[in-house]
């Protein structure tokens, strides 16, 4: 079990991260927090380290060097699974769902994936009423209950994509990594998105991975910006737009 420390608060902190490959260095001492109810965009150029910042984050990659910390445990050389156990939930820039399986049943395999159920599916239904309950719940929080018996084949993209939130509500998140989720999806269906976001659980710690400056800075009380692998600036969406490094390198004159 891994040390306990305070850390001011915070649900999710990185420590000096940092991940080179061979001589690329694509990461450089970052450091950052997340505390509950934290609504936090990350954005910078291609290339600036963002995917490779999640993938260390949510244990797709090990680190060169620095930690991870969720909820005051070190999860710095803990796996994937077990980061999700205890609260740190990724979105993707694109869908991974299960194109021919009805909405609403792949968010209660999601449920019974967190409460260890899965292999329990032989009792009668009667025995899951409340992941049916809770699924059902997480479905017209974001207004999907009326496409609940669909197949995501059959749905616009903006709808897909709010299934895959769905999905991870369904883990119960402490913190949400949302990578992209205006990815692909058309101008038309965008309103569907920031609708749906409105209506996270307010104790929810999200940090926004996102190209769509318009859909961050409506979303995030506060913007994290990376160039070249390092923290560039950290800030209130008003301090961001105004800031002449950040301009200069990433939001251009039209900021």
């Amino acid at each position: 079990m891994s040390d306990v420390i305070p850390l001011n608060d915070a649900l999710l902190q990185t420590r000096g991260l940092s991940k080179h490959f061979g001589g690329l260095q694509v990461t450089r001492q970052l450091s950052f927090s997340l505390k509950a109810g934290a609504r936090v965009g990350l954005i910078g150029p291609n290339g600036a380290g963002k995917t490779t910042l999640v993938n260390l984050v949510t244990g797709v990659l090990e680190p060169s060097a620095g930690s991870v910390w969720l909820n005051g445990e070190d999860v710095t050389r803990l796996s994937q699974p077990e980061r999700v156990r205890r609260g740190l939930v990724r979105t993707f820039q694109i869908t991974q769902l299960a194109p021919r399986i009805a909405v609403r049943r792949q968010v209660e395999m999601a449920i019974h994936q967190r409460r260890g159920s899965v292999s329990s599916w032989f009792r009668p239904a009667d025995a899951f009423a409340e992941v049916r309950d809770e699924a059902e719940g997480i479905l017209q929080a974001l207004r999907l209950d009326g496409l609940a018996d669909s197949l995501p084949v059959e749905l616009a993209y903006g709808e897909q994509r709010l299934i895959e939130i769905a999905l991870a509500l369904a883990l119960q998140p402490r913190v949400l990594l949302l990578d992209e989720p205006m990815a692909g999806v058309p101008a038309a269906e965008r309103t569907i998105i920031l609708d749906a976001l409105s209506t996270l659980p307010p104790d929810l710690a999200i940090l926004m991975i996102e190209h769509d400056m318009g859909l961050v800075f409506s979303f995030a009380s506060r913007i994290i910006v990376l160039s070249e692998g390092s923290l560039l600036a950290d800030g209130t969406p008003e301090e961001i737009r105004n800031h002449p490094a950040v301009r200069s390198v990433y939001l251009g004159t039209a900021a």
